[in-house]
């Protein structure tokens, strides 16, 4: 590995092939790798970009600056940037659902809401039990149309990515049907759950949980469960340990294997760390910043895009991100 890989300027697109901030660490990953692409810095100038999701019928990429309180829109046919919303509530997590619309976890009001093709806001969740959520934080939708979102609470612990306010709730998994409002907890075990994403069928959700890396000697792990019925979780088991740093937002491909942001430990670690389907580690995507979320884009699905923590990378590969829902 090359350890020049963080000295160039990610600002002037000029990097000889291949890229050796793609580092293959298992063989399984050679064919994942272009030898003529490289990793590219699309733009920078967030606080804390988060929750990417990509929107092929206009061809851009939509995230959170979640201190900024706003929402940007990223072009790829002209690379233009633009404010999509603000304020956007301290928005994080965003997905689309079956119908293509927009999905949003939001730290601000405490909930999860649907922007409809009119640009009007739906508040699919606010509260559980009569009690206010904590603070959403990442969402994903099955294919059978139910919205899954981790509720850790990390918008209410402090003022600058929400605001300010006491847990009513435990830090809860939640399964919504959308149309009827009804909502239920499908795991209660993990201390702050965070990212998530389906395996390629829907029959294994991946969860990360970031509580834990606060706690010395336990593991930075993501889980993976059997989803039962479409409906339930069984078999919670380590997928995999990301120590000594963390992982945040998770993709995984049509083969299966995890794409996992990696944060908080310095070059070397963050980035993306890539796993195949047996929780082994085969590739890592070095970026010179914290990369909190991830996902496949572009014309064939081929490209993946990194919300570093202040700036938008993204690389071509040779797989295509798991099609969703």
């Amino acid at each position: 590995m090359d350890e020049s890989r963080l000295d160039r300027d990610w600002n002037s697109g000029i990097v000889r092939y291949p890229d050796p901030a793609v580092e293959v660490i298992d063989p399984r990953f050679e064919k994942y790798k272009l030898s003529n692409a490289a990793v590219e810095r699309l733009w920078t100038g967030a606080r804390w970009a988060e929750g990417p999701v990509w929107f092929g019928d206009g061809r851009y990429l939509l995230f959170s600056d979640i201190p900024n309180n706003r929402m940007m829109r990223w072009t790829e046919e002209t690379g233009e940037i633009s404010v999509f919303r603000r304020p956007s509530n301290n928005s994080n997590g965003n997905t689309r659902d079956k119908q293509g619309r927009l999905i949003t976890c939001e730290h601000d009001t405490r909930r999860v809401t649907r922007t409809e093709y009119d640009g009007g806001i739906t508040v699919l969740m606010d509260g559980f039990e009569g009690k206010p959520l904590n603070a959403p934080n990442d969402v994903v939708v099955h294919p059978d149309g139910h919205v899954w979102f981790t509720d850790p609470g990390y918008g209410i612990l402090m003022n600058y990515e929400g605001h300010q306010a006491e847990f009513e709730l435990p830090t809860h998994v939640y399964r919504l049907n959308p149309d009827t409002g009804e909502a239920q907890v499908v795991t209660d075990e993990l201390e702050k759950p965070n990212g998530l994403c389906f395996s390629p069928d829907s029959s294994k959700l991946y969860i990360v949980d970031t509580g834990v890396s606060h706690k010395p000697g336990h593991p930075r792990h993501i889980l993976v469960y059997d989803v039962v019925d479409a409906a339930c979780l069984a078999n919670g088991q380590m997928f995999c340990d990301m120590a000594p740093g963390t992982s945040d937002g998770i993709r995984c491909d049509i083969d299966g294997n995890v794409w996992a942001s990696a944060c908080w430990v310095g070059e070397g670690y963050d980035g993306v760390h890539i796993f195949a389907p047996d929780g082994d580690l085969i590739g890592k995507i070095h970026l010179p910043e914290v990369c909190a979320n991830l996902c496949f884009g572009g014309v064939k699905r081929n490209r993946l895009f990194m919300a570093g923590s202040q700036s938008i990378y993204a690389v071509y590969v040779e797989t295509q991100g798991a099609q969703m829902p």
